[in-house]
């Protein structure tokens, strides 16, 4: 019998058409999971068009980064499945954090006089550790932009991934200008720069490592993280968790943000925290909306 069906694959799928049948693929392979939410989308959609202008204004100062975002927007991004998962990390934890420090927000009480309230308990730590929280925390400013929007640093940017970011914009920029030997050679080195002199800034995963340090060793790091959580000080734990763990920080933190409750203490096992410090933790992320969990088969 004749086949009436017309075939499919005979000509390739639209960038549009592609990216659908990928999202309905995993649909169709986890349909009983969470999708995102509208929230979950915009977060993620604003930091990847930081990231794309931050490192296409790097790049060159020629590139129309309104009129570039504007192409991959709609023909699709490049490099779209890391894209996505970096940042999916980054807007997982940005709701994290901000969706704690909203929970725990206290209103302002005028104490009676001789009636101050108690001093917090705090944790005994050196200069050494004081000053690289500091930089901890002025590492981590550098992950939001003027507004206190999300963003990806370029310096947190894995070398691989920037690298092929910034030969797909260059590689853009040359189809607007058409072909000219001179500007592919230019932007090729523009490349190349650009990654070297990213690597060499210390981002966050340096800060990470440099504040586990300077706690020294076994008890100090222990009580750290300890009073990171009861203070709900992600920014710490998830940074404690990642040195202590090897792990890169945006790792770790899409590691916990997508943890069920019973693979936390083996998650953090490197901090040797006990089970019951863990509840603070465990219930921020509990509360956290449509949270993905990455449960074990």
């Amino acid at each position: 019998m004749a086949d009436f069906f017309p075939s499919p694959g005979i000509d390739p799928p639209s960038p549009t058409l592609s990216a659908r049948l990928r999202e309905l693929a995993d649909f169709l392979a986890a349909p009983a999971a969470g999708r995102l939410t509208e929230e979950q989308r915009a977060l993620s959609l604003g930091i990847a068009r930081r990231l794309v202008e931050d490192a296409a204004r790097e790049l060159s100062a020629d590139i129309d980064v309104g009129a570039l975002w504007r192409d991959w927007l709609e023909s699709g991004l490049p490099t779209a499945p890391r894209l996505a998962a970096a940042c999916f990390a980054r807007a997982e934890e940005h709701r994290w954090r901000e969706h704690s420090a909203r929970r725990i927000a206290a209103p302002v009480v005028v104490p009676v006089d001789g009636d101050g309230p108690p001093a917090p308990e705090t944790i005994d730590t050196t200069p050494e550790a004081d000053r690289a929280y500091l930089a901890l925390r002025i590492a981590d400013r550098r992950r939001a932009d003027g507004r206190g929007s999300p963003r990806i640093a370029l310096e947190d940017v894995e070398p691989e991934l920037l690298r092929a970011l910034l030969l797909d914009i260059a590689a853009w920029r040359m189809v607007q200008a058409g072909k000219d030997g001179q500007l592919a050679a230019g932007l090729g080195e523009a490349v190349r720069k650009v990654v070297e002199y990213r690597a060499a800034i210390p981002g966050i995963d340096v800060a990470a490592r440099q504040y586990l340090a300077a706690l020294g060793e076994g008890a100090a790091i222990e009580g750290a993280a300890a009073s990171a959580i009861d203070r709900h000080d992600w920014l710490a734990l998830v940074a404690l968790a990642a040195a202590a763990s090897r792990r890169s920080f945006a790792d770790m933190a899409l590691a916990l943000t997508s943890a069920e409750a019973a693979a936390l203490p083996a998650l953090l096992a490197p901090l040797s925290l006990d089970r019951a410090s863990l509840a603070p933790l465990e219930a921020s992320l509990a509360a956290l909306p449509s949270r993905t969990v990455e449960t074990r088969g």
